[in-house]
């Protein structure tokens, strides 16, 4: 019994090294992999999609930390869902100026606007998990404090978004403050849902010639306004995106159904 509990010690204090070592080593294969996806042409992308996500998911399955630390539950989704709340103001905020400076662009009915963004919403919650119960939860036990950790997972999120400088801007705020509410809440559905109006808002607010339709990496330096103007926009056709995470373009859609006759 004293020799085992001598022992102990030397072996939790071995164990945090190659903890650390390992969310290294898983942050740096995960987040390298979503750059080169981000960062390759078609249509080799396919290919490096397919890899980064069955690598994400791999690294995910083996030390899966459990459903209650990745904020999948029940728990406090009432006390932070005023993250909802303040990302409907912002966005009623950014479609009023859209009206006045005529840059609005809706898809023209509920049944549309659906089509155009369901998947760009459930993409948002991808970016969010990744953001959040990837690279957040694995930076914590790099760094010496929770700030510290959050700061530096919305700079990997912002880096994503390059060289695009409104996305990159813009994330590099809501990932810091996101990874702050969801260390105080640890629920990751209002953050997901923030995230999807948010990136809708801009997606139907400011015109493709300032963001490049949303796109990053080789996406936004390919885009050509002139092209994209008269058809139905999509970031699928530059599958790349985000991570902090993200790995491909959101498949965010520019919906121009409005403009047709």
């Amino acid at each position: 019994m004293s020799a085992a509990a001598s022992a102990s010690p030397e072996i939790e204090s071995s164990a945090k090294p190659r903890t650390r070592r390992r969310a290294l080593i898983e942050i740096a294969i995960a987040y390298g992999l979503i750059l080169v996806v981000i960062w390759s042409p078609r249509p080799l992308q396919r290919f490096t999609w397919m890899l980064a996500v069955v690598a994400v998911a791999t690294i995910i399955a083996l030390s899966f930390d459990g459903a209650r630390a990745m904020g999948l539950r029940a728990k406090n989704f009432f006390r932070s869902i005023w993250v909802v709340g303040v990302a409907l103001a912002l966005a009623g905020v950014a479609v009023a100026l859209a009206v006045r400076y005529h840059t609005l662009r809706t898809p023209g009915g509920a049944l549309f606007f659906f089509e155009d963004f369901w998947s760009y919403a459930l993409w948002s919650g991808v970016q969010q998990f990744l953001l959040q119960c990837f690279f957040l939860s694995r930076l914590l036990r790099l760094l010496p404090n929770a700030k510290m950790a959050a700061f530096a997972a919305a700079a990997l999120f912002a880096l994503a978004h390059l060289p695009n400088p409104l996305l990159a801007s813009l994330t590099v705020i809501w990932g810091f403050v996101a990874c702050l509410i969801f260390l105080r809440y640890r629920n990751l559905y209002p953050l997901a849902i923030a995230h999807a109006i948010l990136g809708i808002t801009i997606a139907i607010t400011v015109p493709g010639r300032i963001d490049h339709n949303m796109r990053v990496g080789l996406g936004y330096l390919t885009y050509h306004h002139g092209f994209h103007h008269h058809r139905h926009l999509s970031q699928r056709d530059q599958i790349a995106s985000t991570v902090a995470c993200v790995t491909a373009e959101a498949p965010t859609l520019r919906s121009v159904r409005h403009a047709r006759p």
